[in-house]
């Protein structure tokens, strides 16, 4: 048969025929035969689905074009042929029979309980040493169909509509309906009840409870949607195939589960006022996946209840499996972990530094001209550190020596500017450049006050202008003034002359590392302003301050003020 389509192709290219028609040719021909070995009595249903899949993904994941073409020509050959769209429905209806369908609900996509460290490490260890694979289970089968992490960009990118299509053209309502409920769908049930139980215990984790206390004051929704869906439940196996009633509706599930993502939300703004960690913004994500995985089952039940034949059921069964594989594809993705769980507390720490960079944004002219009286404190310090580094350099110390003073020196100065509130100008971008991006984020993204905007970003630069004059015009007299002194009571310069060329040589842009040290320097302190951020939120989370005011000798010794 092979011989007879490379025949087929090279006759079709000697007479200059496009040959696309008959890789396209080729192509279907597979699937026919792929989908004919189906149901056979030694076929494996697993290893033939996987060929099929096979056949459909394109050598570049995000050739779209390519995906949605093959699966067309899949389309094409159900709807064609009733003989190969029977052996596929029943295949992959057997497979649903035969197989446990709750870790692919309650466990794909949705974050562990473990804690953010735990789920790190055991993507890391998954990476490294992958986990044995249970065969009874439906998401073994789903990874092993899917087993290329990049096939969620095929995935995803052919669209909902070529996957209905393709379900459609199984014609899943030829199959003669029963009274009896779908085991499928017992599964279904059973998920629920376990995402039911663990949205309840989440809705009542201490770390919630601290920053929403109505949770133990009034009836919780979390606990009260576990209640509801109990019955809803219970009652769905007696009323399959009857009109929906009051016992089998889902509304009231629905409505608590919307009181729930409320309450999380709540919880999120007074985390973002207050203070987060990273186990809290975990411990939301989590919940927010349980609540979302819990309605798309609900849509699924809803679906097959108001609809026999199931066709209601396919667009959430869809966008379900889209996610399901695609979050499959990502399981041991250690980046997306860190980016998912870490977003709110890094918008915490940047909500910090940009409060702080407010402060060095002037708006009036008494704050323009106190601005300029900090950056003269802070010139005169940079001046004293500057001779007093001369003065170590001199002492000619061992180099691991040198470097500890030389450090100290400059880290003990910023700390005396600090408490002298002076300001360094060097540290101003940094920190305003947060307070701009702030703003901007405001706007949701877009500059919607350009008028205000520009006033901003104006009023930060006459800032940083003045920040810098106070400095340099105080700093570079004062050392003048401290390098005379000294000369003339001791008989002896700071540097020499030799010393001194090669100091005005490090600081020129052209012929000095001037630049790139600036550079290091830029990205330091704008590392230091999260840092500082950071703590910031540690002690707001943690409620450091209230703590310290408990303690009696702190105020004996300096006062409470």
């Amino acid at each position: 048969m092979n011989v007879c389509y490379y025949s087929a192709i090279v006759i079709d290219v000697v007479s200059g025929h496009d040959s696309a028609q008959h890789f396209t040719c080729l192509n279907a021909k597979a699937m026919e035969e792929i989908l004919s070995q189906l149901r056979s009595p030694d076929a494996n249903s697993t290893q033939l689905l996987t060929q099929l899949i096979d056949e459909i993904r394109p050598a570049d994941a995000h050739d779209i074009a390519f995906a949605k073409g093959r699966m067309e020509t899949l389309s094409g050959i159900l709807h064609a042929q009733p003989e190969l769209r029977a052996r596929l429905r029943d295949t992959l209806t057997e497979l649903a029979q035969t197989h446990r369908h709750g870790e692919l609900y309650t466990v794909t996509g949705i974050l562990p309980n473990t804690g953010f460290v735990s789920e790190a490490l055991r993507r890391i260890g998954h990476k490294l040493l992958p986990e044995v694979l249970d065969r009874g289970l439906l998401r073994t089968v789903l990874r092993r169909m899917f087993h290329q992490a990049s096939d969620r960009y095929w995935v995803n990118g052919v669209g909902e509509d070529a996957w209905l299509q393709l379900i459609a053209a199984m014609r899943f309502d030829e199959v003669p309906a029963s009274g009896q409920m779908p085991a499928a769908v017992g599964e279904i049930l059973r998920s629920l009840r376990v995402l039911s139980y663990w949205i309840a215990a989440g809705g009542m984790e201490p770390e919630l409870l601290r920053l929403e206390p109505s949770l133990e004051t009034y009836e919780s929704p979390f606990v009260a949607q576990n209640v509801e869906m109990a019955a809803y439940i219970d009652a769905f196996p007696e009323h399959w195939g009857k009109p929906v009633d009051g016992d089998t509706d889902d509304r009231q599930s629905r409505v608590l589960f919307s009181q729930c993502l409320e309450v999380i939300e709540r919880v999120r703004r007074k985390a973002a006022r207050d203070g987060t960690s990273i186990r809290l913004t975990y411990h939301l994500r989590r919940l927010r996946q349980l609540l979302r995985r819990s309605e798309q089952l609900l849509d699924i039940l809803a679906g097959l209840q108001s609809d026999r034949s199931g066709v209601a059921a396919y667009p959430p069964i869809v966008t379900l499996a889209m996610q399901i594989i695609c979050d499959e594809c990502l399981r041991d993705n250690l980046a997306r972990h860190l980016r998912q769980n870490t977003e709110l507390i890094a918008l915490r720490v940047t909500d910090n530094a940009s409060q702080r960079g407010e402060h060095y944004i002037t708006e009036t002219a008494p704050e323009y001209w106190s601005m300029a009286r900090s950056a003269a404190i802070g010139g005169a310090v940079i001046a004293l550190m500057a001779c007093l580094k001369l003065a170590l350099v001199e002492t000619h110390m061992p180099p691991l020596t040198g470097a500890i003073l030389f450090c100290l020196n400059y880290g003990l100065g910023f700390c005396l500017i600090h408490l002298l509130h002076g300001t360094v100008a060097t540290k101003q971008p940094a920190m305003t450049a947060n307070a701009i991006a702030a703003g901007i984020e405001e706007a949701g993204g877009r500059l919607r006050n350009v008028e205000a905007m520009t006033d901003l970003i104006a009023r930060a630069l006459r800032t940083q202008v003045i920040a810098i004059l106070g400095n340099v015009f105080i700093a570079i007299p004062l050392s003048a003034l401290l390098a005379w002194t000294f000369l003339t009571l001791s008989g002896t310069p700071f540097a020499g002359r030799e010393e001194s060329l090669y100091l005005l040589k490090a600081q020129s842009p052209l012929h000095g590392g001037a630049l790139f040290y600036a550079a290091i320097a830029g990205v330091c302190l704008f590392i230091s302003g999260l840092i500082s951020g950071y703590y910031d939120n540690y002690a707001a989370y943690n409620h450091v301050p209230e703590r310290i005011l408990q303690l009696a000798w702190p105020k004996r010794l300096v006062g409470e003020s």
